[in-house]
């Protein structure tokens, strides 16, 4: 027996099926992907990535050679003792995600400034120009 949903559909159905883009685009899990809004501005970037379900704490940033490095891991409660009856389906992820960024290498850890607010990671990330090499100086050769 389907019982109904507020969808008009069976609530067993996949009613959030992706579709073949985002399939060939992300993977059957597209769900599972870090969805980024990178906006520019003059003095630098600003980057909006959506992480719902996550806390604050699941989170880590990293700074590795030029890239920066955004990693998500998270774990559905093991404790089933106060649940009653049995999932018939269960669609929260479980699992880690990683995404990483090229933001050059004369950035530092301390120079992205970073916040985490109602499921979304916003990160500010300056633009920094490189060190410019010395001039070379010629020296003139008497006689």
């Amino acid at each position: 027996m389907l019982l109904p949903s507020i969808f008009g559909e069976s609530l067993l159905d996949d009613w959030m099926d992706l579709g073949d883009v985002e399939r060939k685009l992300y993977g059957r899990h597209a769900a599972n992907v870090m969805k980024t809004d990178v906006h520019e501005h003059d003095e630098g970037y600003e980057l909006d990535i959506d992480l719902p379900g996550f806390k604050k704490d699941e989170i880590k940033l990293s700074l590795d050679n030029g890239y920066l490095l955004v990693n998500a891991a998270k774990s559905l409660d093991k404790d089933k003792k106060n649940i009653k009856g049995k999932i018939i389906r269960q669609e929260r992820y479980a699992g880690s995600m990683q995404r990483s960024f090229y933001v050059g290498d004369t950035l530092t850890e301390t120079d992205i400034k970073a916040k985490f607010e109602d499921g979304v990671l916003k990160l500010s990330i300056p633009k920094k120009e490189p060190e410019k090499l010395p001039e070379t100086k010629t020296i003139a050769i008497e006689g």
